[in-house]
């Protein structure tokens, strides 16, 4: 409570920073868990051609109604792969829309694994300084008199660390978790558009019993 204004301004900026990036991990942790449910059930129903729901509310449901939407708007002229690929298409664009807004937060976390030890070093260099004014100011070179300026020093730098080092960890656990995601939903969505291009009767069923 004590320490120079510049290195208790130091300290609470990475304060904040490592509250906002807890936030982002814990909010992130939870929904990839709920939609790695998502991602199971989609590309077990698209390996074993299941009906899928096409719901608004989940992003697995969105893919199925950005395919389903494409299935429906039909060319007599085109050939199977042409209509697959389409399917495919809408249905890539609808996940990519969403894996978008997932990696929100995620470049915050890059920044401060990266810049957090520097600004931590910022508050460690000016503790220093303020130990070296202590010294000349009182001629003094005793414990009493470095102690203080060192402490705050050593206290900014662990802040920093403290702040980067979950951050950094959480970035790339994320940043893999959304690839391996993205992928299975990628699994799913050829199998699926595979079942629309070449089996419309079963759809066509689908559909009228939705």
């Amino acid at each position: 409570m004590q320490a120079d204004p510049i290195v208790k301004s130091v300290m609470i900026v990475l304060a904040l920073a490592s509250l906002a990036c807890w936030t982002i991990i814990i909010e992130k942790l939870l929904r990839f868990r709920m939609i790695r449910r998502q991602t199971h059930a989609f590309e077990t129903a698209a390996r074993n051609g299941e009906r899928l729901t096409a719901e608004a509310s989940n992003l697995a449901g969105r893919i199925v109604a950005a395919g389903y939407g494409a299935w429906r708007d039909q060319d007599p002229s085109e050939s199977r792969m042409e209509r697959r690929e389409r399917i495919e298409r809408a249905m890539r664009l609808a996940l990519s829309y969403d894996m978008r807004h997932l990696q929100t937060g995620l470049p915050f976390l890059a920044t401060v694994g990266s810049a957090a030890p520097f600004i931590g070093l910022l508050g460690t260099v000016w503790g220093i300084m303020n130990s070296f004014s202590a010294i000349a100011a009182s001629q003094d070179t005793s414990l009493s008199v470095v102690a203080p300026g060192i402490a705050e020093a050593l206290f900014a730098t662990a802040i920093g660390l403290v702040a980067a080092i979950p951050a950094v960890i959480a970035y790339n656990k994320l940043t893999t978790d959304l690839g391996r995601l993205q992928q299975s939903f990628i699994g799913g969505i050829m199998m699926l558009g595979d079942h629309l291009a070449r089996d419309r009767n079963h759809y066509l069923r689908a559909e009228a019993a939705e």
